[in-house]
């Protein structure tokens, strides 16, 4: 792996060229902008929190180093944590803050907070404390289940209140808007800000866990609730981020219905299982690829042997094509740190809980989230060696204007 980094001065012209080591031109054009990234970032989401605050403590300070240490580990500067939706929190469930109904949508609410919310508030307070990560992401993959057509916070069903969406029990869009107005602020009492919140999770598929149903308009139709809401709750710099659909089309074909609360949305959120993030959205919000992984492929700590699914390379590609081809601000992989034995995350945890092992898509993560930092923006280039994938962005720091280029041969690599 090539990793390039040079900071220039103020003074730098507006066009530079770079000749690195191997005599290939790396042209970088700074009159050419395009997007200011977010950061990059993964989730602890279904307890898998709890998996790590049950390890040692030196395996407990191991893992969070290994995700948001920029010197030893990945540097992830984004943590998504999931709402939860369900009545209790068997097996891997998310359990809601209202686990139970307060009798309709304009009952007094009944909320319960137990402070812990499956070890999600520690690994976020660490994350803030000791890490200083900023932005946190609360998403939520369903409604609780009394406030959907099928009474369940799982198997899909949809919101009541929006288009086509009509329940015996009435409309609970603002019961919903107060529901996660609400998390955030539990949140907010232990020193952690939440910067963005979702309410929908792969509104395109039903699944037997929390899942709920929603189209571009239905989507729409709550958003024009949350948003004052948001407003009322002095929770102005939250922005609403949707829909983390399963895949880049599938997101891209939602966004057609959402025209009208354009200005209301604060990042369009996607995911990558179905279609990837090689073009951009049509839209003038920020863009995210906020869930990407290996779910089936048995558990590999390669960088490269057979273009594998879970090897390291592949991923660094991936990152590459949604930030450079799709204009991403934010790359997130799904899981962090998890036992088990498939490459559904970066960093697994032996099945005796005495040691963590490391994958190499966690360093290819950590050769952009250290590298292109929060705020930094992506600016043109072109040329560089055959084969090869280059990207520049430029960065005020400490007072300074510089820019950082991050070539990534993939000849090289390989």
């Amino acid at each position: 792996m090539a990793h390039l980094a040079f900071l220039i001065a103020l003074a730098v012209p507006s066009l530079c060229s770079f000749i690195p080591r191997q005599a290939s031109t790396i042209t970088v054009d700074l009159s050419k902008t395009y997007q200011t990234m977010d950061g990059f970032g993964t989730s602890e989401t279904f307890q898998r929190a709890n998996q790590i605050h049950a390890l040692s403590p030196e395996l407990q300070r191991y893992a969070l180093d290994l995700l948001f240490n920029q010197t030893s580990g990945a540097g992830l500067s984004i943590l998504r944590n999931g709402i939860g939706s369900s009545p209790d929190s068997s097996s891997d469930h998310m359990v809601s803050i209202q686990p139970k109904s307060p009798g309709g949508p304009s009952a007094t609410p009944k909320y319960v907070w137990d402070g812990n919310d499956n070890s999600q508030v520690w690994v976020s307070t660490e994350a803030a404390k000791t890490y200083g990560v900023t932005t946190f992401y609360a998403d939520a993959w369903s409604a609780p289940g009394y406030m959907k057509t099928n009474n369940n916070d799982a198997n899909g069903g949809s919101l009541c209140g929006v288009s086509g969406a009509t329940c015996a029990s009435g409309d609970w869009r603002q019961a919903y808007a107060d529901y996660l107005v609400q998390y955030m602020s539990y949140y907010k009492s232990v020193g952690v800000d939440i910067t963005h919140v979702g309410f929908l999770n792969e509104p395109d598929l039903t699944t037997s866990y929390a899942s709920m149903r929603s189209s571009g308009q239905q989507a729409a139709d709550f958003i024009k609730v949350l948003r004052p809401t948001l407003d009322r709750a002095n929770m102005t710099g939250v922005k609403i981020a949707c829909c983390d659909a399963e895949g880049w089309s599938s997101q891209g074909s939602m966004l057609g219905a959402m025209g009208s609360v354009e200005g209301m949305l604060g990042v369009v959120t996607a995911h990558s299982y179905t279609s990837q993030p090689t073009t951009p959205l049509s839209t003038k919000s920020r863009v995210w690829q906020t869930e990407a992984a290996d779910l089936q492929g048995a558990w590999t700590t390669s960088w490269y042997t057979n273009s594998g699914a879970g090897e390291g390379l592949l991923w660094a590609q991936k990152i590459s094509d949604a930030v450079v081809h799709a204009n991403c601000s934010a790359y997130l992989y799904w899981i962090g740190v998890q036992s088990g034995a498939t490459n559904s995350k970066l960093v697994r945890i032996s099945d005796d809980k005495k040691s963590l092992i490391s994958s190499k898509r966690l360093w290819a993560m950590a050769n952009w989230s250290r590298g292109v930092r929060p705020g930094d923006v992506r600016v043109g280039t072109s040329g560089g060696p055959q084969g090869g994938r280059v990207s520049a962005f430029w960065r005020k720091e400490g007072g300074r204007r510089g820019l950082r280029i991050t070539s990534m041969m993939l000849r090289m690599w390989m």
